[in-house]
Parts: structure tokens; C-alpha cells; sequence
């Protein structure tokens, strides 16, 4: 999702801070505080200069990245859908030096197009179900990756750009891949009239891959499902598919209101999840003020133990209530920039496993490309 800043914004240093649910929904359990994700440290940040090029395309609006560890492969998912070139993804490396646990560089070698199944380009911009790149996932059990796209309503300027929320397989050539697509809950396509299914821009902004599955979330509330404004935050539907794509599970996740008084001011929502296990995972809340132009970036871990499973609810603001997943504040972070990337990296050589945020500069010199790596501890095993 393109939200835009200009200046930088300091934020406090916060770990572990339990947070109330939304007043709309059952209270659900305290997560276990002997496995708690945390991070110990910053490790180094790293940006690639705006402007760089590469193969004749303009490298920014980098939205998702992650990394095979067998081959120390990093893939990074430029959110581009013709705003400057096709669909695309590149492969690089992060140096992450894990006996001195020093973050010193970033480089990206390759651009790799995205192609339908059939090895044709997806719809340009404006045209029906044309993509909107943002999150990319590597699978070492196959050797493929997975990518995810957010949903677009029709408009004025553009009558025939409906785009459906969607999922996608790939195999290392950028080629989708039909085995095993993730069928999408109806609950989540767009209706007519915003009344029914994800927001426009409001889509997958967020995927990651579980040790038995695949977990996508929607940016923004379903408009069945309510809004989140300066006054209240909102539920966002986490859906888990079972490896062979269908549909199993699907969760309500409680984000946080605007951090503004301002009506129409403000923007908020979920920009990544990474998972931990089957059941807890990271969740990269991103809001973004207009009349000052600040992005407020946290972290939180979240569990679905002890949820309740809304895929067969069709609306949320109405039917009684129900038991959101449960959630923590892990960090605030200190930057004023648009953070939409996780990805866990290497491990150090002090047995803790890396973090790495990435940050899309909407391809606007104003905001940087920019990466930070922190050590953790309760990571993925």
C-alpha cells in the first residue's frame, strides 16, 4: 500500500507491554509468557540509494523480502503494478556478519518479471484483476515462493480494475503456479457498493508461511466487519490455508486505532505477519498521519489459541461476539518510515536468530529504502 512521509519522528523503546482487546469482542487468554518473542538488539540498518537501477528497472517500493537459508538467497518484492516498470521481484543478499553481529550491507543482483501460469504478463494497471504486489514468501519444502496481492475497486478513471484479493504460487522463474492456489473465502471478495469484502487497497498486504500451512491478513476491516478510525481500531480477518489451498481457519485480529484526533487524518492497518509456529505469529502495524506526516510503526506478537474460527461468519459488526486472537506489544520503532517488510535472516553465533524490517519508499526520494536487522530471541525453531 503507497502512504506517504517526509520527516523523521522519534518513538520509545517498548517490550512486553500487554495491551485490552477491542470492546467489540469476547476477552480471550493471556499469551504464555515463557516462549515471548523479543528483540535484544539493533544489529545495524542499511539503505539502498533512491534512483539505483537495475537491468533497466527502477529499484524501490520494495514491500515484502525473505530468505532461504540453504542458499543465503534473499528475495525482495517491489509493490510496482506499472507505476514504474511490470510486476517484479529481485534477488540479492543482506551481509549479516554472525560472529560480530554486524549488519553492513545490502545488495540486490537479479530482477526476476512476474507471469500468469501460462507465461503471459498480468493485466496492467487499471485493467481487471490486475496486480497489486506486496508480500513474497520462499518455501524451501517445494522450492517455490509466494506472493500476495491486494484487492481494487473499479473507479471513474478506471470502470473495468476490479482485482480480487489473491494469493499466488510461483516457481523460481516467476511463473505462477496453480498447484495448490489458495482458494479465497467469500467472505473476503469484493461485492458491489462497499458493503461486502476487503476495502480497496485494503487487501493481502501480509502473508507468511507456517510449518503445515499458509496465514494471509487484509490490511483494513472487511466493510461487513467495521473500521478503524481515530476513535476505535478494528478486526482484521487472518485466513489459514491448509498446504493444498483450501481454505481452514480464519481469525480476527484486534488493530490498533488512528494515533489522531482528526477525522479523515489518519491510516492504519497491518503491513506484514511472519510467522512463528502453527499458532503465534509477528504482526507489523503501520498508521501513517496526514497533517503531520508521521508514520507510527510497532510490533506486536499475536496468538490464534483460543479464537474463535470466523470463516463461515459473513459479517463481524453485527451477530454477537466474538473471541479475537490474542496479542502483546513487542517494540516501537524509532524510524518515520513506511515499514511493510519482516523476514527472519541467519543466525548469530550467540544462538539468537535475526529480524530484519524493511521499509518501501513508494518510490519517492523523501523516504528511503531502508532495512534494519535486530537479534532476537523466541523465534521461529
Amino acid at each position: 500500500m503507497s502512504i506517504r512521509a517526509t520527516t523523521r519522528q522519534t518513538a520509545a523503546f517498548v517490550i512486553a507491554i500487554p495491551l485490552a482487546l477491542a470492546t467489540t469482542a469476547a476477552t480471550a487468554p493471556s499469551l504464555d509468557v515463557s516462549t515471548q518473542f523479543a528483540i535484544t538488539r539493533l544489529l545495524g540498518e542499511q539503505t539502498i540509494p533512491y534512483g539505483t537501477k537495475l537491468e533497466d528497472t527502477d529499484v524501490g517500493s520494495l514491500s515484502g523480502l525473505d530468505f532461504d537459508p540453504a542458499t543465503g538467497t534473499w528475495y525482495f518484492l517491489a509493490d510496482d503494478h506499472w507505476s514504474k516498470q511490470a510486476p517484479r521481484f529481485y534477488t540479492g543478499s543482506l551481509t549479516i556478519d554472525p560472529q560480530a553481529e554486524a549488519f553492513t550491507g545490502v545488495k540486490l543482483t537479479k530482477h526476476t518479471w512476474l507471469k500468469q501460469h501460462d507465461g503471459s504478463d498480468y493485466p496492467k494497471y487499471g485493467e481487471k484483476e490486475s496486480p497489486d504486489p506486496e508480500s513474497i514468501r520462499y518455501d524451501p519444502a517445494t522450492k517455490r515462493l509466494l506472493w500476495a496481492s491486494e484487492a481494487h475497486q473499479p473507479s471513474a478513471h478506471n470502470p473495468n480494475a476490479l482485482s480480487q484479493p489473491a494469493v499466488h504460487w510461483m516457481t523460481p522463474d516467476g511463473k505462477e503456479d496453480l498447484n495448490g492456489k489458495p482458494v479465497i473465502p467469500g467472505n473476503l471478495l469484493l461485492g458491489t457498493g462497499n458493503t461486502k469484502g476487503t476495502p480497496s487497497n485494503g487487501g493481502f498486504e501480509a502473508l507468511t508461511l507456517t510449518p503445515t500451512g499458509i496465514a494471509a491478513m487484509i490490511e483494513h476491516p472487511a466493510y461487513q466487519d467495521g473500521v478503524i478510525n481515530e476513535k476505535q481500531g478494528g478486526p482484521l480477518r487472518l485466513t489459514i490455508w491448509k498446504r493444498d489451498g483450501t481454505a481452514k481457519a480464519q481469525y480476527a485480529y484486534p488493530a490498533e486505532k488512528q494515533p489522531t484526533d482528526k477525522p479523515g487524518d489518519g491510516d492504519s492497518g497491518v503491513s506484514e505477519i511472519l510467522a512463528i509456529d502453527d499458532t503465534r505469529f509477528l504482526a507489523l502495524e503501520r498508521s501513517y498521519t496526514k497533517s503531520t506526516k508521521n508514520f507510527r510503526n510497532r510490533l506486536y506478537e499475536f496468538d490464534i489459541t483460543g479464537a474463535d474460527d470466523i470463516l463461515k461468519r459473513d459479517g463481524l459488526s453485527t451477530g454477537g461476539a466474538y473471541k479475537p486472537v490474542t496479542k502483546r506489544l513487542v517494540h516501537v520503532f524509532d524510524v518515520n518510515e513506511n515499514l511493510e517488510a519482516l523476514a527472519f535472516g541467519p543466525k548469530l553465533n550467540s544462538g539468537e536468530c535475526t529480524l530484519i524490517v524493511g521499509a518501501d519508499n513508494n518510490f519517492r526520494e523523501e523516504q528511503r529504502s531502508l532495512f534494519l536487522a535486530y537479534a532476537a530471541t523466541g523465534c521461529a525453531s
